[in-house]
């Protein structure tokens, strides 16, 4: 089981294992990311509010973003005016292994990779429906990257990517961000939201 202090943790190890950037490094208000990505230099989560000020001070560079646990008015009253802000995700979490489903005619289902990182593809007469992915990092499943195509919403797909996602990682715990439409999905299959994060990030050209 993932305790309260180990989610975020757990969660920001998973996704460098799943995005192949470098591992996190701890800060005392929660961890650095160094992505390199052109408008996504670095990520920063932070565990809490109260650190939102310093952060948006002193890290208010171009590509800079910042992931906060916490209610979202008080993440951004800490903000000052660069940071642009992204609508609220969740921090959810599920122990043990997801129920089986069946997979719709005519949909077909692939399964790639051998650890840590696995990616699942659900595919209509050869064209893509559905995907995620999912990596393993200290004993921990983290999703990532869970996506149907609009016209194949609304069939199931999402419960049978996440199913052979779990049967993959085999693993007691597991954590994902949600979007406000993820959270549905996932709390329908047992999910458990931890926290609310509130993303904001300086654009590129940003002065």
């Amino acid at each position: 089981m993932i305790t309260d202090m180990e989610i975020l943790g757990a969660w920001v190890r998973g996704w460098t294992v799943s995005r192949a950037t470098p591992p996190p490094v701890a800060e005392p208000d929660g961890y650095r990311v160094d992505v390199g990505l052109p408008g996504h230099r670095v990520r920063y989560l932070l565990r809490s509010p109260s650190a939102v000020a310093a952060r948006a001070r002193t890290a208010a560079s171009p590509g800079t973003w910042l992931k906060t646990c916490g209610a979202r008015g008080e993440v951004v009253a800490g903000l000052t005016s660069e940071w642009e802000v992204g609508e609220t995700e969740y921090l959810m979490t599920f122990e043990g292994a997801l129920p089986p489903v069946s997979v719709p005619s005519p949909y077909a289902v692939t399964v790639s990779g051998d650890g840590p990182v696995w990616d699942v593809a659900v595919s209509c007469a050869g064209a893509p429906a559905a995907r995620g992915r999912v990596a393993v990092a200290s004993g921990v499943a983290v999703f990532d990257q869970i996506e149907t195509q609009p016209q194949h919403r609304r069939r199931g797909l999402g419960r049978v990517v996440m199913h052979h996602l779990s049967a993959a990682a085999a693993a007691e715990s597991s954590a994902l961000l949600a979007s406000e439409a993820g959270r549905g999905l996932y709390g329908a299959l047992g999910w458990r939201v931890e926290s609310e994060v509130v993303p904001a990030h300086v654009p590129e050209g940003a002065s």
